[in-house]
């Protein structure tokens, strides 16, 4: 053991927001593999042993910072929709939009969220942040439920149209017959979705 200082523990309430900052910061330098509760520490400038105090492991570390990018990710759905002319389609493109953007300006964050990982699922804030995100797409899908529909069969088509569309976009990857290097744009492919809002 040497005689170095150990760094003090933050006591202002600020320590457990900023280590979720450094996660994610750790995330886009070195991706999931390069999180850990002491690499964090170490960026943070506190010692190894006080990210346990709030975390006590990395799985409430990554749930922690999943509940971050679950309100990032809503709010940027929200944010997109708040601009819509106020119609079943306008804003169902919308969404789509919103779910693009963030998905390109937090590539890492989009990743990890999806990543099937294992978290505490009980976790208050992480139970929140996820139900905020998904209300936001169920609200949407909900106009397009016509009678005898599964309302969430609707949810998990568009679901999956526009997760697909921006994994890919993300990604980079195209269909080798594609010619240029950019996909269709979102809202032309939304146009041959069979799907209208019930009653028209």
């Amino acid at each position: 053991m040497t005689d170095k200082a150990i760094p003090p523990r933050k006591r202002d309430g600020t320590l457990r927001d900023s280590l979720i900052e450094v996660g994610i910061t750790l995330l886009r330098e070195k991706g999931a593999d390069g999180l850990s509760l002491r690499a964090c520490a170490a960026r943070a400038g506190v010692s190894h042993a006080a990210p346990t105090y709030h975390f006590k492991n990395l799985k409430g570390l990554s749930t922690a910072i999943v509940a971050r990018a679950f309100n990032l990710f809503a709010r940027s759905m929200e944010t997109s929709i708040a601009d819509a002319p106020d119609t079943p389609r306008a804003r169902l493109a919308a969404i789509c939009e919103g779910y693009l953007a963030f998905a390109k300006a937090h590539r890492e964050l989009f990743l990890f969220m999806f990543s099937g990982l294992e978290l505490n699922g009980d976790d208050p804030e992480f139970k929140a942040a996820s139900s905020r995100a998904y209300a936001v797409l169920s609200e949407i899908s909900a106009p397009f439920a016509g009678p005898g529909d599964d309302p969430e069969e609707i949810e998990l088509l568009i679901w999956s149209l526009v997760h697909g569309y921006s994994h890919l976009a993300m990604i980079n990857k195209k269909r080798p017959r594609s010619k240029g290097n950019d996909l269709p744009p979102l809202a032309n492919i939304l146009r041959h979705m069979d799907i209208k809002p019930s009653g028209t």
